[in-house]
């Protein structure tokens, strides 16, 4: 679900101003919202403002500002709104059902503490959170609270599950607690579910899960019973704040959690059972959200916000428009609104069971509704607003639906049709027919109330065409099967579904009873029949005869009249029923008798029961009601009184039905007992009488018969007691005083005391009467009785129980009057003044009491002014002397003249206070002279020079003040004046005042705390001149705290602080204004380093971007790295310059490696390229197995310094067995030697030299001989001796070992002789192996002194034939090599040879190998860079291998960066069509274009061999396989682009031919897949810059700008080209490796394009022919016809053309002709080839106009 933003429904202010609380109604038509002064705003659907009413406190007393509104609710019906308040009380106001009805409030629920959530789930039940953390439920119609549960902690949030039946509470503790009504059997757990670690602010219950959110940043999902499924953390985005407020979508699939700025989507994912995060619906400067509504039918959301606005948001996965009649609104995946786009009216879907609705139609005349969900099927009548979900499991949608009955759909699926009614959510019933068409199926459901029938749901349908089921749907049983004769082609029950009529296919109609299964017919011929609707009159046609059975109980009597046309409808409306009759193109109506249909035809024929059976059939009204009523009457005066008493019943009538029933009673017995009529019976007639009221009539039936006594029982049963006693009085009645005494006792029992007393009054017992009255709580009347009675007036007792009883009800003046009466007057004069009856009481008191008159007129003055009659009061007050109450009543009742009139004549000072209060009024009304005198008078100078301050009448107040006060008064009261102007924003005056009083400084703080800055800044410099800089860095220090930061950065600068300024801005990330400041007042240094904070601040593409603008990326890079910001640098790395990262990983390694984290380190070296440097960093620090596993695996040729190292080391622990197994894995037995031998310890080392290193065997036993001769040992003479020695004694093994060591470089013949002595002792006496040893070590000696012949013999004596040939070949004895192979080993013949080739090859005699492998001597030419030599010989061979040998050379030129040197090579040897030489070819052509300074004439001799090779190599290709290939086409290109080059360099060099250079350069554009585009576009704009084109060179330097930029990004995605549309110039083209041009060289176009764009005569439009299109361009833009390119100039060939033979060749005329004539004038040698090439290339030219020579 999305949330799009509709509109702003309450505009947010400047400040806190907090949305507490907002509702929608439930039926979606009132919207609530609360603000934070405590009204209510309503707004209606559409979001328009239509009312708003005020809220109240507990106690008027505490104010409007003594609470706040908690939350708020709508009620079920949506005519109430609950309000719980924060001063411990709920208000239920009933605010009505239209815009404008009175509010008044209907409940309120006093609380003991705080209200702080609600919500009201039910009808009358409301439910509540306390701050005590009670949660109680206060029901609206007992008007009483009780508690559900308590905890003790604090309610902070409420929530109910989508149905309301269950609520939850969440507390500030972390608990959430579960409660239910009704848990619908989901056997889900009450009581405490969870504990959230933080108060659960965000609570939100939805349709398979609880979500909560708090202040920890975190929104957990919880399921049924407590367990988390899933966490959303945000804590460690920086942006998001804490989560305020929660809502739930109405079917519970979505949640929406408030925080800062943000609205957090979280959407229900029903086939993975998990919540998923929506896209956040972010609004900037939207503050905290405080409150949130969802409207009930799930399409709208409102957010209140803490600064008080209210947004209104759409909710919506999507919208459809069906039929361009219908808006289809998905709200969820269960719930959609369906809007009818005329009418406006909206009906909510929802699947009861939360299924995703997949499919929405509207059908049957675009009034019914029906969506599919995977296993229900919703249904609803949009009309009446009723839907159904019945269950639905998947059908395939092949169902059909009939709409034909309002009240139930059918649907027919697979041979069933099931019956579904609106409003009811499961399938009414199913049956299994064939038969589809309506008119053979016929329901009714309830459609007429019958006594005694609760639930009337009939079906009939066809079982076959022949038989007929009636099915009763409510109790599901068969009512009866009807089998006919014939094929019914129609059948509809009547309302009641007693009845039953149907058709057959022989046009009879037939009438069948189902309570007694008969079947009549009743019309043959029938073409039409209908039941008339709400009643059981059929109509129908037969042949030309309207037929209307008004009593289908009897089918025999039919009403029938005769018409022409035939019957088409039967409308029934407006209480009339008409037949529709169509006569030909004439429509005619027949009108029925309504009241024969209705109720009339029963009552006018007598029969009540009919009429009594027919009103049962209808529902009560006021029209039924009329007919119950008219019809009592009727059955009462028909006596009829069984009819009567079931009327009464009907009209709710109950005592008249009990009544009647008794009556009936008499009548039934009397009827039994006699036969005849019961009602003609005196008892009931006279009965009949009383329920007339007419009391007379009844008497008159019992005095008929003398029945006397029943008269008096029926007055004494009717309590008419005066009646009873005037019969008995008439009849002289024995029991007369009895009954007289029964009529007292029972006034008495019935507590008619009044009464009783009237009758003791009217019998003369005044006493008794007068007890009585009192006894009633009636003194009054008892008063008056006594008063006018004197027996009694003088029974000073009952007069004293009467006043007193007076004096109790309060009636004090008629107590007064009674005692006056009786003379009582002290006693009358009290009652008088607690009555006060001031006027009684003076008159008396003047009589009796004179001096309580004053006394009287003082307490009837203190009355008056009670009773707010101040006027009437003052007078009293005078009367009693009491002047203070009487200028107070003055002052009272504003009658001031009278007051002063009254103050003047008082001599009591204490009376000044009054002069004040006078004073000010005159004052008020501006009479300022009369106010002076009187607050003078009364000692209030002080006002008075206030008044005249706040006048403005300056000189009269000083005048004042200078009079009767000290200059510190004055000083003192124009201080505080000030304050008060300032108070009133009236700062000049204030400042006027103070500079009067010479207190600048005051103004200066005023200024300040009102935050006029210049007038502080004004009155500093001013008065404080030496603190005007502390001042500006103080202001601007506030300002900067409270965001006015242009405002601060300009007292920064005032007070020199331009550095703050740059801080201040980069703590607000306003980086371009701190970036602006550096700049302009700190210079270079500064400026870099907030552009690189600038930088670090964006992060990302956004931080280059900025840095290649400023151009400091490589800085930045440097700086980051430098200050240890290695992740900053590496992102500017990658994003900018990768060559930069390697160097970034080295400092970021070395910086690791200072701070001991080696693994960090060893990464960063391997990332940097320096894996040599990680393996020194660990054998530094003698960690030898991480240096060995990094040299391992990634630099192996230190594996070996690794082990070295460690060897090393164990040589220096002395571990000499684990230091020679390290160097020998290291391969290093030489350092081993070196250790042992630097040791001392020589034994070792001749071991190793002798088993790891023979070859320096002899060097070491050198050394050792030296070392020994040093010390005294014997020198080689000795080790001779000792060979023979060692020979004499047969220890032959040992003078070969001394022969062998004899080492004299002075005496090689000695050598030669010894050695040559040990090989003969090893050949005769030692062991074969050792034998091949000992020759092995003396053959190489006798080698290395040049003895070959003798080493030879050596090994050939022990048949070592290889190592003899060996030697014979190291001694580059050829002949005597191969004469051995060949005499003694054939197969080393060809090793020999090869040999001696390998010696020609390394001695360099190749001239001897030619003879030899010429092959191998051209390859050793190549590789010794001969290359002369090696084509020389080459050419002598063949082509093939001649062009082998160039391609290698081209190779090896294009390598070292000589293309012209390449480019001569072909010049000499062609061009062949090889095609592993196309790549050289093509690298040769791009080299060659990309050389610098080849734009000029000089240049023409490189083009024109570039040309001439690639013609050659063109004509060779289409002569081979490749012919036609795109490979030839890329050469054809190639060919012209060159022929091109040449061409301009040729003109060029002549004056008059500079605009054909031009366009040659211009034509060159549409090359530019080959030709670089920033050249092509430099030397373009260039040469029409050159030669005055003005508008094409803007266009072309222009785009050669862009694409500068684009070449320096490495991107020319962005490069615009609207210049090129609709021409040959490709917009696809690689991006140049480098500029062709300096920075200088572009700085200068630069400037050239700017002054152009500011040339209003220069228009950016590429210039147009007759084609309309860009006259350069091949391509017409309008036909798309491609012209032929001129071979001159490269433009299009058009009208004026030379054609050439060769096709696809033509020239435009008039360049051909300028060209040719400037030939001729300057016999330029390079034009003259030009022609030359031409006339090649294209077979000739035109005309023979010209010669070469």
């Amino acid at each position: 679900m999305q949330l799009k933003h509709l509109k702003t429904l309450l505009t947010p202010q400047e400040g806190a101003a907090k949305v507490t609380c907002m509702t929608w109604a439930p039926n979606n038509t009132k919207f609530a919202v609360c603000t934070v002064d405590r009204v209510v705003l309503l707004y209606d659907e559409q979001g328009e403002r239509r009312d708003k009413f005020s809220t109240k406190p507990l106690d008027s007393k505490y104010g409007k500002q003594s609470y706040v509104v908690k939350d708020m609710a709508f009620s079920p019906d949506s005519t109430k709104i609950a309000i719980g308040q924060s001063d411990n009380i709920i208000f239920v106001y009933r605010i009505g059902e239209d815009w404008g009805d009175k509010k008044a409030i209907c409940n309120k629920f006093v609380q003991t503490s705080a209200v702080i959530c609600l919500l009201w789930p039910a009808e009358h039940a409301i439910v509540f959170g306390l701050v005590e953390g009670k949660v109680r439920l206060a029901n609206t119609q007992t008007n009483k609270s009780s508690t559900i549960y308590g905890t003790e902690s604090c309610v902070v949030s409420l929530a109910s599950n989508v149905s309301g039946k269950g609520i939850l509470s969440g507390h500030a503790d972390g608990t959430v607690v579960r409660y239910f009504f009704d848990d619908e059997g989901s056997g889900e757990s009450q009581g405490k579910l969870l504990l959230h670690p933080c108060p659960p602010y965000a609570l939100a219950w939805g349709a398979n899960s609880i979500m909560v959110g708090g202040c920890d940043k975190k929104v957990v999902a919880y399921g049924k019973e407590g367990h988390v499924l899933q966490t959303f953390d945000y804590s460690r985005d920086q942006t998001e704040k804490e989560f305020t407020v929660a809502a739930t979508s109405p079917s519970g699939q979505s949640v929406v959690f408030g925080s800062y700025d943000r609205l957090r989507v979280f959407n229900w994912a029903p086939r993975r059972s998990m919540w998923d995060e929506a896209k956040p619906k972010e609004i900037p400067n939207l503050y905290t959200i405080t409150a949130l509504a969802w409207k009930k039918d799930g399409s709208n959301l409102c957010a209140g916000t803490l600064c008080g606005g209210v947004e209104q948001f759409d909710c919506c996965l999507r919208r459809s428009i069906y039929k361009n009649k219908f808006e289809v609104t998905y709200v969820g995946l269960s719930q959609l609104i369906v809007r009818n786009l005329s009418t406006g009216t909206r009906t909510v879907l929802k699947s009861y069971y939360n299924y995703e609705i997949e499919e929405v139609k509207i059908m049957g005349k675009d009034r019914y509704l029906v969506a599919h969900t995977s296993e229900t099927l919703l249904l609803g009548d949009l009309a009446s607003n009723k839907l159904s979900e019945v269950p639905w499991p998947g059908s395939g949608g092949n169902e059909k639906f009939f709409f034909e009955n309002e009240t139930v759909c059918m649907i027919f699926n697979a041979g069933e049709l099931s019956l579904v009614e609106y409003a009811n959510n499961e399938i009414l019933g199913s049956v299994r027919t064939e038969f589809m068409n309506p008119h053979l199926i016929s329901v009714r459901l309830n459609e007429r109330k019958q006594r005694g029938v609760e639930d009337n749901k009939k079906l009939a349908y066809l079982i076959d065409i022949k038989t007929i089921a009636i099915v009763d749907l409510a109790g599901g049983y068969n009512l009866g099967t009807i089998s006919h004769d014939s094929k019914i082609d129609w059948l509809e029950l009547n309302e009641t579904g007693r009845k039953l009529l149907f058709r057959d296919k022989k046009l009879r109609l037939h009438l069948y009873d189902i309570e007694s299964a008969v079947k009549t017919t009743v019309l043959s011929y029938c073409s039409y029949v209908q039941w008339v609707p709400g009643s059981d009159v059929v109509v129908a046609q037969n042949r030309g005869n309207l037929c209307i059975w008004y009593s289908i109980d009897s089918p025999e009597s039919v009403t029938m009249f005769p018409l022409k046309g035939d019957v088409v409808d039967l409308e029934r409306a407006n209480g009339k029923t008409d037949v529709i009759v169509s006569e030909g193109v004439s429509t005619f109506t027949y009108t029925l008798d309504e009241g024969l249909i209705e109720f009339g035809t029963a009552v006018d024929d007598g029969d009540y029961q009919r009429a009594t059976a027919f009103l049962e059939t209808l529902e009560m009204s006021s029209e039924t009601e009329a007919m119950w009523k008219t019809l009592s009457k009727l059955s009462l005066e028909a006596r009829q009184l069984h009819i009567a008493e079931r009327c009464f019943a009907a009209l709710g009538d109950v005592a008249t039905v009990r009544y009647l029933h008794q009556t009936n009673q008499i009548a039934d017995k009397v009827s039994k007992e006699t036969g005849g009529d019961g009602t003609d019976f005196y008892q009931v007639q006279a009965r009949l009488a009383i329920l007339d009221k007419n009391f007379k009539r009844a008497e008159m039936f019992y005095m008929e018969q003398n029945a006397i006594d029943e008269v008096l029982e029926m007055y004494q049963e009717l309590n008419m007691w005066d009646d009873c006693i005037q019969v008995a009085e008439a009849k002289g009645h024995p029991e007369l005083d009895s009954l007289r005494g029964n009529y007292y006792r029972w006034l008495m029992e019935t507590g008619q005391d009044e009464k009783a007393g009237e009758v003791k009054e009217g019998e003369g017992d005044f006493q008794g009467a007068v007890n009585l009255y009192l006894k009633a709580g009636l003194p009054a009347k008892a008063a008056r009785l006594a008063i006018s009675r004197p027996e009694i007036s003088n029974n000073s007792d009952t007069i004293g129980r009467i006043a007193a009883t007076l004096i109790k009800g309060e009636f004090y003046e008629r107590a007064g009057d009674l005692y006056e009466k009786i003379r009582s007057n002290q006693r009358a004069l009290e009652c008088y003044r607690k009555g006060n009856a001031f006027s009684k009481a003076v008159e008396l008191a003047r009589l009796a009491f004179p001096a309580d008159v004053v006394k009287l007129e003082e307490a009837w003055g203190d009355y008056l002014v009670h009773q707010k009659q101040m006027d009437a009061a003052i007078n009293h007050f005078i009367e009693a002397g009491c002047a203070t109450k009487a200028i107070e009543a003055a002052i009272g009742a504003r009658q001031w003249k009278k007051a002063v009139h009254i103050l003047e004549l008082q001599e009591d000072p204490s009376l000044g206070k009054y002069y004040l209060k006078i004073a000010q009024y005159y004052a008020s009304i501006q009479n300022y002279e009369v106010a002076e005198r009187l607050f003078v008078k009364g000692g209030h100078i002080k006002d008075a020079i206030d008044m005249y301050t706040v006048a403005g009448r300056w000189e009269e107040a000083h005048k004042l003040a200078a009079t009767c006060m000290t200059e510190e008064e004055v000083s003192a009261l124009y201080i505080t004046r000030a304050q008060d102007l300032e108070g009133d924003g009236k700062y000049k005056e204030a400042e006027r005042l103070y500079a009067t009083v010479k207190q600048p400084d005051l103004a200066i703080t005023m200024y300040k705390k009102n935050r006029m800055l210049e007038d502080v800044i004004r009155l500093v410099a001013k008065h404080h001149p030496d603190l005007l800089t502390e001042t500006h860095l103080h202001l601007a220090k506030e300002l900067e705290a409270e965001s006015r930061f242009s405002e601060a950065e300009y007292h920064f600068m005032e007070a020199e602080e331009w550095k703050t300024a740059v801080h201040m801005y980069r703590v607000s990330d306003m980086w371009e204004d701190a970036y602006r400041v550096a700049k302009s007042h700190g210079g270079a240094g500064p400026q870099k380093q907030v552009a690189y904070l600038w930088a670090r601040s964006l992060g990302g593409e956004a931080a280059v971007k900025l840095l290649n603008k400023f151009g400091l990326v490589d800085y930045a890079i440097d700086f980051a790295s430098d200050n240890r910001s290695f992740d900053f640098a590496f992102e500017l790395a990658r994003l900018s310059g990768k060559q930069k990262i390697p160097e970034i990983h080295l400092k970021h390694a070395m910086f690791m490696e200072d701070e001991g984290k080696f693994p960090v380190a060893e990464a960063e070296f391997i990332k940097a390229g320096k894996p040599k440097e990680a393996v020194c960093m660990y054998i530094h620090n003698q960690d030898w197995a991480s240096a060995q596993r990094v040299a391992e695996s990634h630099d192996p040729d230190s594996v070996s310094e690794v082990l070295v190292g460690q060897a090393k080391f164990c040589f220096e622990q002395k571990d000499f067995q684990k230091s020679e197994a390290f160097l020998l894995r290291a391969q290093r037995p030489d350092l081993a030697v070196k250790y042992y031998k630097d040791a001392e310890m020589w034994s070792d080392a001749m071991r190793i030299c002798k088993e790891y290193l023979p070859n320096k065997l002899s060097i070491l036993q050198e050394e050792y001989e030296k070392e020994a001769t040093k010390k005294g040992t014997r020198g080689v003479e000795g080790l001779v001796d000792q060979a023979k020695e060692w020979e004499q004694s047969g220890e032959y093994s040992r003078a070969v070992e001394c022969y062998l060591r004899v080492k004299d470089d002075s005496d090689t013949a000695l050598m030669e002789k010894c050695w040559m002595k040990a090989a003969e002792l090893a050949i005769k006496f030692l062991s074969g192996e050792r034998a091949v040893e000992v020759i092995h070590i003396v053959g190489p000696r006798l080698t290395q002194l040049r003895k070959y012949s003798a080493a030879a013999e050596l090994y050939l004596n022990l048949e070592l034939i290889k190592e003899a040939i060996d030697v014979f070949i190291e001694g580059e004895e050829w002949n005597k090599a191969k004469r051995v192979a060949k005499e003694l080993e054939p197969r080393y013949e060809d090793y020999v040879d090869q040999k001696y080739k390998e010696h020609l090859k390394n001695h360099g005699k190749v001239d001897s190998l030619v003879g030899v492998d010429v092959m191998a001597a051209l390859d050793m030419y190549a590789e010794r860079g001969q290359w002369e030599k090696c084509l020389d010989t080459a050419s002598k061979q063949n082509f093939k291998i001649l062009h082998k040998y160039v391609a290698l050379y081209a190779t090896h030129l294009i390598k070292e960066e000589d293309p012209l040197k390449a480019l001569q090579l072909y010049v000499q040897h062609g061009a062949p069509p090889n095609p592993q030489n196309f790549n050289i070819y093509k690298r040769l052509f791009l080299d060659l274009l990309n050389l610098p300074g080849t734009d000029s004439s000089e240049a023409y001799r490189m083009w024109a061999d570039l040309r001439s090779v690639l013609l050659l190599l063109c004509e060779n290709v289409s002569k081979s396989a490749e012919a036609n290939s795109p490979a030839h086409e890329e050469f054809e290109q190639m060919l012209l682009i060159a022929h091109y080059y040449a061409t301009r360099a040729a003109a060029k060099g002549v004056d008059q031919l500079a605009s054909i250079a031009a366009k040659l350069s211009v034509s060159l554009l549409r090359h530019t897949e080959l030709v670089p585009a920033d050249k092509a576009f430099y030397e373009a704009g260039m040469a029409c810059r050159a030669i005055g084109w003005e508008n094409m060179a803007f266009i072309f330097l222009n785009h050669f700008l862009d694409l500068s930029d684009g070449i320096d990004e490495g991107n020319l995605d962005t490069l615009d080209h609207s210049d090129f549309q609709d021409t040959d110039i490709p917009f696809e083209v690689p991006v140049p490796t480098k500029l062709y041009v300096t920075d200088a060289q572009r700085e200068q176009i630069r400037d050239w394009v700017l002054t152009v764009s500011m040339d209003q005569r220069v228009e950016q439009v590429l210039p147009r022919d007759e084609r309309n299109s860009y006259e350069a361009s091949l391509l017409a833009a309008n036909t798309g016809i491609r012209s032929l390119p001129c071979v001159l100039t490269g433009y299009p060939v058009l009208r004026n053309k030379m054609e050439f033979r060769a096709p696809g060749k033509a020239a435009n005329k008039d360049d051909w002709n300028k060209f040719l004539m400037a030939t001729k004038t300057t016999h330029s040698p390079e034009c003259q080839d030009i022609l030359e090439f031409i006339s090649q290339w294209c077979g000739g030219l035109p005309a023979p106009g010209f010669s070469f020579h």
